[in-house]
């Protein structure tokens, strides 16, 4: 009698591993996918905030009286690079520059490479209604200009 090693693995055995794995990548790529999708809002979340902090502090700083401002102005930035920029307060003898943001972030949405920071961003003006924002002479609030719908239900332009 012939005796066989009983060494590898039949084919039927290695098909259906093959279907096991293919099924549990199925099941995985979903999960992935709505984490990268978490991890971009979160990232919005988090640049919307600090844009908006910076837009607060410049206006309390104008109302403090620490930057120009002209009768007819609400006393928000004119343009949102001025936030990184700086700009020169007057109250200081030595025209030090007031800074209110380290760096503009980008909308983590916007796929645009060429476009620089601001350009990523939709502005509001303080003149515009909330429901249908427009840019004007000043930035009083910025939104984000893509259009899906966040994992909450509320599309992103009105977070």
């Amino acid at each position: 009698m012939i005796q066989r090693a009983g060494r590898g693995f039949t084919l039927i055995e290695l098909v259906v591993t093959v279907a096991i794995v293919g099924i549990l990548a199925m099941t995985a790529m979903p999960m992935l996918e709505m984490s990268a999708k978490r991890q971009k809002e979160t990232e919005l979340r988090a640049a919307l905030r600090e844009i908006r902090g910076g837009l607060d502090a410049y206006r309390r700083a104008v109302e403090a009286g620490k930057l120009e401002k002209k009768v007819d102005e609400s006393g928000y930035p004119h343009r949102l690079e001025y936030l990184v920029q700086g700009v020169d307060n007057i109250q200081d003898p030595n025209k030090a520059k007031l800074y209110f943001l380290r760096r503009l972030p980008r909308d983590p949405f916007g796929d645009d490479p060429a476009l620089n920071a601001a350009q990523t961003w939709g502005k509001r003006s303080y003149a515009s209604p909330p429901d249908v924002p427009q840019e004007g002479s000043d930035v009083f609030d910025v939104y984000s200009l893509a259009a899906g719908v966040g994992l909450n239900g509320i599309p992103y332009r009105e977070w």
